[in-house]
C-alpha cells in the first residue's frame, strides 16, 4: 500500500474498506474524485490478497462497464506489473478474470429488467466483496439483493461482508440512504461516506478542473464539480429543484372560502402514509401525516377529513381523495366529494372559436397518458411559473417533499406518443417509499382542470 499512488480521500477510504467495523461505504459525489480507481484498485488488491474469494465489480449496463471501469481495471492491473495470461485470465466472453491463487472476478450487468423484478439472476451468487460504480444507476433492490450475496469464506478467512459503491450526487436512494443520513449525523455505524472531488485529486491536469467549472449548465456543474446533491440533471426530471424549492419561500394564498381544497392519498395498512393536503386556493397551508389508528380505521379517516372540513369551511365538492384501492371506502362515506381515479383518462379542454358569423364547439383531447400524468405534468407547470406555495416549517417533511417531486420522472420522451410518467412502482424503486407527499399535491390539479375552460377569440 505504501508505494500506491493515491489520494488523500482514496487513502482515507481504503483505511475504511480495511477495518473491522464497516460493511458499507459510499465515495465520491463528484467528477474527477478518482472513484472508478479506488474500486477497482481494492477489488484487485484482496483477490492478491486472498485465495479462492470471489468478488464482483457490477455495473448499470454490462456495455458501459466494458467501456468505463474494465478499461480503469486493466489500467490498475498494468500498474501493479499484472499481466493477462501470466498474472489473470480475462475471459470475455463469461465476463470472468481469474488470478493464479483462484480468485475471481465477475463482472456483472445491474440493470433493472422487468422480466426479474426481483433479480433472481442474483440469487445464486456467493460473494466475498462486491463494488458498484455509478450506483447511482442501479435501483435499490438490486443492491439489497447483492448485500445479501455477501458470505463466501468469511467464515474460513475471517473477514467481514464489504462492498464499495461510488456514484456522482443524485436524488435517488443513494441519497437517501446515504448523503442524507450522513450530513444530518444519523449514519448508521456499519456505513459510511466520503466526498471525493476533482479539487480532492492532485493527479488532474488544470484543464480537467477548469472544464468542470465552466460547464453552461448549472444542475450539471454543481453537481460534477461542486458535489451538490441537491440538483439533479436527468432530462426525465419533470419537476426542477429550484422551483420545488421556491415554493416554500412563497406565500400565493387565496382566503376566499370557495378557492379552499382538501386533498388526501388514502393508505389503511403497511407502510404507506395516509397524507392530507389543506389548499387555500394554491397555497399549500397544512400538510397533515395522520397517525397509524387513525388511517388504519375508515371510519376514523372519514371523519377526520370531515371534521377538518368543518373547520376549514372547505366545500364537499373541494374535497379530493385517492379513490383506488382502499381509497374508494372513503370517498364513498364523504358523498359529494371528487375521488380521484388514476388511470382515469385525461380531461378535456374545451375550445371555443369565436369567429363573426359562427360559433364553432370543438372538443380538444389531451394527449396525457391518463389523469395522473396530465395532473403531474399541469403541477409541474404551476411550481416552474411558481404559482405553488407551501406553507410547511418541518425540514424533513421539505425534504420528503423536494426528494419525491423529483422522483417523478418523463416516460419515452423520445417517442411521438401520449405525454407519460413513470410507474408509481418505478418511483417506489428510486424512493424506496410510495410519494404519498407528491400525489396528495398532484390531485389539487384535478379541481382547476375540472374548473379550467379555455376560449379563444379569433381576431376579426
Amino acid at each position: 500500500m505504501t508505494d500506491l499512488i493515491l489520494t488523500k480521500k482514496q487513502k482515507e477510504a481504503f483505511d475504511i474498506l480495511n477495518d473491522n467495523t464497516t460493511s458499507e461505504l459510499l465515495f465520491g459525489g463528484g467528477a474527477g474524485g478518482g472513484k472508478s480507481r479506488l474500486g477497482c484498485l481494492w477489488i484487485t488488491l484482496k483477490c492478491m490478497e486472498y485465495k479462492g474469494i470471489r468478488c464482483l465489480i457490477g455495473r448499470n449496463k454490462l456495455t458501459t462497464l466494458k467501456q468505463t471501469t474494465l478499461i480503469t481495471l486493466f489500467d490498475v492491473l498494468k500498474s501493479l506489473g499484472l499481466i493477462n495470461g501470466r498474472d489473470f485470465f480475462y475471459n470475455l466472453q463469461s465476463g470472468v478474470i481469474r488470478f493464479l491463487n483462484g480468485s475471481i472476478i465477475l463482472l456483472k450487468d445491474l440493470y433493472y429488467y422487468p422480466s426479474d423484478q426481483n433479480f433472481d439472476n442474483l440469487g445464486s451468487l456467493e460473494l466475498t466483496y462486491f463494488f458498484i460504480d455509478e450506483c447511482n444507476q442501479i435501483v435499490f433492490k438490486c443492491y439489497d439483493t447483492l448485500k445479501a450475496r455477501l458470505r463466501y469464506k468469511h467464515k474460513e478467512l475471517g473477514l467481514m461482508p464489504k462492498c464499495l459503491l461510488t456514484c456522482n450526487p443524485s436524488k435517488n436512494w443513494v441519497y437517501k440512504e446515504f448523503y442524507k443520513p450522513s450530513k444530518e449525523g444519523t449514519l448508521s455505524k456499519d456505513r459510511k461516506f466520503i466526498q471525493s472531488l476533482a479539487g480532492d485529486n492532485p493527479f488532474l491536469p488544470d484543464t480537467y478542473i477548469t472544464a468542470l467549472k465552466n460547464i453552461q449548465i448549472k444542475a450539471i456543474r454543481e453537481r460534477l464539480c461542486n458535489g451538490n446533491w441537491e440538483y439533479d440533471d436527468d432530462p426525465t426530471s419533470l419537476f426542477d429543484y429550484d422551483g420545488i424549492n421556491n415554493c416554500f419561500n412563497r406565500d400565493v394564498s387565496d382566503d376566499e372560502v370557495n378557492a379552499r381544497y382538501i386533498t388526501g392519498d388514502i393508505a389503511r395498512k403497511g407502510k404507506d402514509r395516509m397524507v392530507i393536503g389543506l389548499w387555500y386556493g394554491l397555497q399549500l397551508k397544512k400538510i397533515i401525516d395522520l397517525p397509524y389508528d387513525i388511517k388504519a380505521d375508515l371510519s376514523l379517516s372519514t371523519k377526520y377529513i370531515i371534521d377538518l372540513a368543518k373547520k376549514e369551511n372547505v366545500n364537499i365538492s373541494h374535497i379530493i381523495l385517492d379513490e383506488d384501492g382502499v381509497g374508494g371506502g372513503v370517498v364513498d362515506n364523504i358523498k359529494g366529494c371528487m375521488g380521484f381515479t388514476n388511470n382515469a383518462s385525461a380531461i378535456q379542454d374545451r375550445d371555443y372559436d369565436i369567429e363573426p358569423d359562427k360559433v364553432l364547439k370543438q372538443f380538444k383531447k389531451q394527449d396525457y397518458q391518463n389523469l395522473k400524468a396530465q395532473c403531474y405534468y399541469k403541477l409541474a407547470e404551476l411550481v416552474g411559473k411558481s404559482e405553488i406555495g407551501i406553507t410547511e416549517e418541518n425540514p424533513d417533511v421539505k425534504d420528503l417533499i423536494s426528494e419525491e417531486l423529483m422522483a417523478i420522472k418523463q416516460k419515452d420522451m423520445d417517442k411521438d406518443t401520449s405525454l407519460k410518467i413513470i410507474s408509481k412502482d418505478e418511483m417506489k424503486e428510486i424512493l424506496g417509499r410510495s410519494p404519498d407527499f407528491a400525489d396528495m399535491m398532484m390531485m389539487r390539479m384535478l379541481g382547476l382542470l375540472k374548473k379550467d375552460r379555455h376560449y379563444r377569440i379569433i381576431s376579426l
